[in-house]
């Protein structure tokens, strides 16, 4: 025979379970109110709620893109170079920091390397993500000179940090158990690498890849601001001389350009990631 609880001993069980949900909420809540103040300060820091400055921004705006109307493509032909420039920093930029970033994640992941020299590993990986890319730009611009060249070692020094530590968190989440069944046989560390982790990685590694490859056509824009060359440049002068018409032709030929690369590149990442 059950006995029924006693109703006065579910009293005090009930008000402690009530009194730990008003906590929560209360918590929720209090966590809630203060992130609401920090994006609200941080608004304000940012100038975002002067309204005043918003006062003739609608006309200007309206009255630059009247100036850009319609596009002048008339300079056309000479476009060619400034964009193989573009496209040559991107590829090269990634590609050099693909070959980088693979041994230095290796070292870095915390299920590989050497916990000491994993945090080395990681310490210069962080510094190399940290310094923006137009900053990496202006030292090799004061290195090497003006040209692609130094928007090329820019993205390569910025994206082996991004690029490094992608993989390495990759490579910390692939699944031991068939590593371990070929390390069990024998098998080398070179031979469990190639065998059961790069196999697992390699479609994420793409991935990850392309993606940068895709941000650092738009980086390799923004460097020509600082002297790298390329159609960033193009752009800024024809703004500089107010040739609006032209620069709005440029941006138009960019657009397209990066709608090619993303277009490219999402077939690519799709064959790769093809569970077929």
């Amino acid at each position: 025979m059950t006995v029924e609880p006693d109703a006065d001993q579910l009293r005090p069980e009930l008000a402690a379970i009530l009194a730990a949900g008003r906590r929560t909420r209360l918590r929720r809540g209090f966590f809630v109110l203060l992130g609401l103040a920090v994006v609200a300060y941080v608004l304000y820091l940012a100038d975002v709620l002067n309204l005043p400055r918003y006062r003739d921004a609608y006309r200007t705006i309206t009255t630059l893109i009247g100036d850009a109307l319609p596009p002048d493509f008339s300079r056309w032909r000479s476009w060619g170079k400034p964009l193989e420039e573009t496209l040559a920093m991107s590829a090269a930029g990634t590609a050099i920091a693909c070959v980088l970033a693979l041994p230095l994640s290796i070292v870095a992941a915390r299920n590989i390397g050497t916990p000491w020299l994993s945090r080395i590993v990681r310490v210069l990986l962080n510094t190399a993500r940290s310094i923006p890319d137009v900053i990496w730009g202006i030292a090799w611009v004061a290195a090497v000179g003006f040209g692609p060249l130094p928007g090329a070692l820019a993205l390569t020094c910025h994206s082996t940090g991004v690029l490094g530590e992608f993989y390495a968190q990759i490579l910390e989440h692939v699944e031991p158990a068939p590593g371990d069944a070929l390390r069990s046989q024998g098998v080398s560390w070179l031979g469990v690498f190639r065998f059961a982790t790069l196999s697992q990685v390699l479609p994420r590694f793409v991935d990850v890849s392309l993606y940068r490859w895709e941000h650092n056509v738009r980086s390799a824009i923004v460097l020509g601001v600082i002297g790298a060359g390329g159609i960033g440049l193009q752009i800024v002068t024809a703004f500089n001389l107010f040739y609006y018409r032209e620069a709005s032709a440029l941006i138009m030929v960019l657009l397209a350009l990066v709608m090619v690369i993303n277009f490219t590149a999402a077939r690519i990442r799709a064959r790769f990631l093809s569970p077929t």
